[in-house]
């Protein structure tokens, strides 16, 4: 796919938006008001668990967030790269990615826990739709971009 060059930067500038939603929303779970966050909502859901249990939940929300985030950002890089190249697969690969996330980012809020509540804490699981926005608005953009043959000069 080879796009005019506004087109292309112009989707190319919300693509690397969504890719700073997405380190945001990766780097939110490890600041202290989003900890205290996390560990409330654990503690709600489990007023059994002591400190050490709470503790190790919130660990492990942290670092499954991070993993996922991890994985966002070579999306968005990846796709980043495709884009400018003019890659002819990128429209496609951006679909399959944004899909991919949006379904990523939904389970992660919508996802009900043994205590009955959703997983996650719901102020967390809001972001993470965040990055998924700027996804859509990309996927849109790609879809909607002309299409010019091999060899001809961009605009």
């Amino acid at each position: 796919m080879t796009t005019t060059r506004p087109a292309q930067r112009r989707t190319t500038a919300v693509m690397v938006g969504g890719l700073a939603l997405t380190v945001l929303v990766a780097v939110a779970p490890f600041l202290d008001g989003t900890t205290h966050l996390l560990a409330d909502h654990v503690r709600a859901g489990y007023p059994g668990y002591g400190p050490d249990e709470v503790r190790a939940a919130v660990t492990a929300y942290q670092y499954l967030l991070a993993g996922v985030g991890v994985l966002g950002v070579a999306a968005w890089l990846w796709a980043i790269r495709a884009v400018r190249t003019g890659r002819r697969w990128a429209r496609g690969a951006a679909t399959a990615a944004f899909a991919l996330a949006l379904v990523l980012a939904l389970t992660a809020l919508l996802t009900r826990d043994t205590s009955g509540d959703v997983g996650l804490a719901p102020a967390l699981g809001w972001a993470g739709l965040l990055p998924c926005v700027a996804g859509a608005v990309a996927v849109v953009l790609l879809w909607r971009a002309p299409r010019v043959s091999p060899g001809t000069p961009a605009a």
